[in-house]
């Protein structure tokens, strides 16, 4: 089993769950993270005094896929995660061990 866990612009979300759900793969979480990737332009810009840096929403998108399906998503999110810009977002993917499911 595979842990995918990608970090996007948040205005690549919608897209990138969308075909995702589309391909079958309907158990995703989604969080609204706060993070230093390249803003796409000023407005999504914020300055953190707390960090001391600008920042910007970014979503983590997570699932769990067999490791068989890894490639398919991590492809799915990385073509429909692109902004335009050089460094759109990150993937990462973790062997996990399934412990219990309900």
């Amino acid at each position: 089993m595979k842990e995918v866990k990608a970090y996007i612009h948040v205005n690549r979300a919608a897209d990138v769950v969308r075909v995702l759900r589309k391909a079958g793969y309907t158990s995703l979480m989604i969080v609204d993270v706060k993070g230093t990737f390249e803003a796409l332009d000023a407005e999504e810009q914020q300055y953190s005094t707390e960090l001391g840096t600008r920042i910007i929403t970014e979503a983590k998108i997570e699932l769990v896929c067999r490791s068989d399906q890894m490639d398919e998503v991590v492809e799915l999110i990385k073509d429909n995660a692109k902004t335009g810009m050089e460094r759109s977002g990150a993937i990462y993917v973790s062997d996990i061990q399934a412990y219990h499911q309900f």
